[in-house]
């Protein structure tokens, strides 16, 4: 017979109050906390010189750091890059075999060390300099001999670790990273980079998908869109409505301009009224004047359009009202505009 384990049951809110892993947590995050909010206070004009170096470089910003610094250095080196600095990651220890090849007279380097003291860093700032690079030292030791090597000194120091041994990197990796992240924003504001220029550094991701498809990119066109002529019987329209699959189907003038729409909420008030749909015409029931947009518009203005007046299709025309295509909120979920 199998045995019966009983399910944990939960904690208790007031045993829960008194877990000792949650004052542990609560200990890590305060002293974060405070290690973060410590270097607003002690910003200067090295910030803004690191800022205005970056800016001028006619290269590429080079981040480097060694062990959890690294770690760090790399996602700077990432932030950077997607909000309009190139920049990009190097190993120091590569570095002194033979990836020093990447920098060139014209990069500024950022190195990360908390010590200000780390070995494979100061082993390849001789030759950073000799190259004519600048070199920008994020340590938590102005006196360091990583920070008087060089150009510029970002002070990321903090009073104490979150580690409880004083051992393991925990605020000081935090700060780093904060200031790394207060860097990009600046050099992001002074460059006058928007969405648009995010979303391209992003094409695969949300933002991309919305700020880069346009409505041609998304809608039906051809035979694949829904059309019939002023005059046509009801029951024309509600046949290309079923063939089309739209939930809808333009209705339209002789040269090819949209007069209106006819949805299948139009067929519901008409089937109301009682009348004889073999002796209507769509002309009758349809939307005179729908909301349309254009070919080149974003997608989602065409989804901003349909929320705010509460539809489901739209017809897409020319500069001269021609109907050239048409999307519904089906199309968009699978663009993944929405």
């Amino acid at each position: 017979m199998a045995s019966h384990v009983p399910a944990t049951p939960a904690l208790a809110d007031s045993t829960l109050r008194e877990h000792p892993a949650l004052a542990a947590a609560r200990r890590v995050l305060d002293i974060e906390a405070g290690a973060v909010a410590a270097l607003s206070t002690r910003l200067d004009a090295q910030f803004a010189r690191a800022v205005e170096l970056i800016l001028a470089c006619r290269g590429r910003a080079v981040v480097s750091g060694i062990g959890k610094s690294g770690h760090v250095a790399s996602k700077i080196a990432s932030t950077l890059a997607s909000t309009g600095t190139p920049a990009f990651f190097l190993h120091p220890a590569e570095a002194s075999h033979g990836d020093l090849g990447m920098i060139t007279g014209e990069d500024v380097m950022l190195a990360l060390s908390n010590s200000g003291e780390s070995g494979e860093l100061l082993a390849i700032v001789p030759t950073v300099k000799r190259r004519g690079a600048r070199l920008i030292a994020m340590t938590g030791n102005a006196r360091s001999t990583l920070a008087r090597e060089a150009d510029v000194h970002l002070d990321a120091g903090v009073a104490e670790e979150a580690c409880p041994l004083g051992l393991a990197p925990t605020a000081s990796t935090t700060a780093a990273l904060a200031l790394g992240d207060a860097l990009a924003v600046a050099l992001l504001e002074a460059r006058g980079f928007g969405p648009e220029d995010f979303a391209r550094s992003h094409p695969g991701g949300t933002l991309g998908r919305r700020l880069l498809t346009h409505v041609s990119d998304v809608m039906r066109q051809g035979d694949a869109v829904p059309g019939v002529p002023r005059g046509a019987p009801l029951t024309q329209a509600v046949l290309e409505i079923s063939r089309k699959g739209m939930g809808m189907t333009a209705v339209l003038e002789s040269d090819g301009r949209v007069a209106g729409i006819f949805t299948d909420g139009d067929l519901r008030r008409t089937l109301e009224r009682a009348v004889d749909l073999r002796t209507v015409v769509v002309d009758e029931a349809m939307t005179p004047n729908p909301r349309t947009v254009r070919a080149g518009q974003l997608a989602v203005e065409a989804v901003r359009l349909m929320e705010e007046h509460r539809i489901s299709q739209v017809l897409v025309v020319d500069e001269g009202g021609r109907l050239i295509g048409a999307l519904n909120m089906h199309d968009l979920f699978r663009a993944k505009v929405i």
